[in-house]
């Protein structure tokens, strides 16, 4: 049981009622006053807030196995925050965060800043946390193996890009769940004439990120993030990428964090896939 559960159910105990039915009005106040400060605490030591390194962006945090936003997630966290630092494949070390303040950057300010004094260029993730966020390390595979390039190139036909150029810049293989049999991620990019990020896209450019599973005995593809082009469209071109594939809920299933960028911003999103199909949990991004 939680600490937060425990003070709830030491507000429903008779001894609090009794005070309640006494009339001891200043005895009661101290009694909830004292329990509010105990369960302020015991919200700090249950909040293990997440921060991306590279920005210093507090994602919020998980408390119980549930997703804490950014705002909720901020408000216990008083400074000197004692952070573990992943990579890709291996915990990085250790680092101490400051006081969630407002990021400095006026088209940003929507996003919490959490000051990291010591940053790896390896770190992606900094977690506040006791258990091990790297249970199972996913190993880089051959992007050219054919039954991925076929998988790619399948999936992009049923979006409609025509005659697509298969450009698988990485692949994955992770147990995401525990369960023994290894999932597969893959990267795959592709923007013609240009470098990306571009400003605008162009047809049979795309990025994405796909999941590749069996469920009931079938390999199924799933996106979990990416964009298409089949015409010449206005909108800027994003590139996508797994960046770490980490637990940072506690709940023995690794999380698929996918960092996003185009011209003028980026964004960084930590994907969820306990329930089945993948969903966003928690994000951070700033850009024009």
């Amino acid at each position: 049981m939680s600490t937060l559960k425990l003070f709830a159910l030491l507000l429903a105990t008779p001894l609090v009622a009794t005070i309640r039915s006494s009339g001891q009005r200043a005895a009661h106040m101290k009694c909830v006053g004292l329990l509010l400060l105990l369960s302020a605490t015991a919200m700090a030591a249950d909040l293990h807030p997440i921060v991306e390194v590279d920005t210093g962006y507090l994602f919020g945090g998980s408390a119980d196995g549930k997703w804490i936003k950014a705002e909720k997630a901020a408000k216990p966290m008083k400074g000197r925050t004692a952070f573990r630092v992943f990579g890709l494949t291996q915990e990085i070390g250790k680092a101490t965060g400051g006081k969630p303040k407002p990021a400095e950057a006026e088209v940003c300010a929507d996003m919490l800043e959490v000051s990291l004094p010591s940053k790896s260029k390896d770190g992606v993730i900094a977690l506040s946390a006791p258990w091990n966020a790297l249970p199972r390390k996913p190993q880089i595979a051959d992007p050219t193996q054919q039954v991925s390039v076929d998988a790619v190139r399948e999936f992009l036909e049923s979006r409609r890009v025509t005659d697509p150029q298969v450009k698988i810049t990485r692949i994955l293989r992770v147990d995401l769940d525990g369960d023994g049999e290894e999932e597969m991620l893959i990267n795959a990019t592709n923007y013609p004439h240009d470098e990306p990020p571009m400003d605008t896209a162009v047809p049979g450019g795309y990025s994405m990120v796909l999941l590749r599973r069996v469920v009931a005995g079938k390999v199924q593809t799933e996106l979990i993030a990416g964009d298409f082009y089949v015409k010449d469209e206005s909108s800027p071109a994003y590139v996508y990428k797994v960046p770490a594939v980490l637990d940072l809920n506690g709940d023995g299933m690794l999380e698929i964090i996918v960092h996003s960028q185009y011209y003028e911003g980026s964004e960084t999103t930590i994907y969820d896939c306990s329930g089945g199909k993948c969903e966003a949990a928690l994000s951070v991004g700033c850009g024009l």
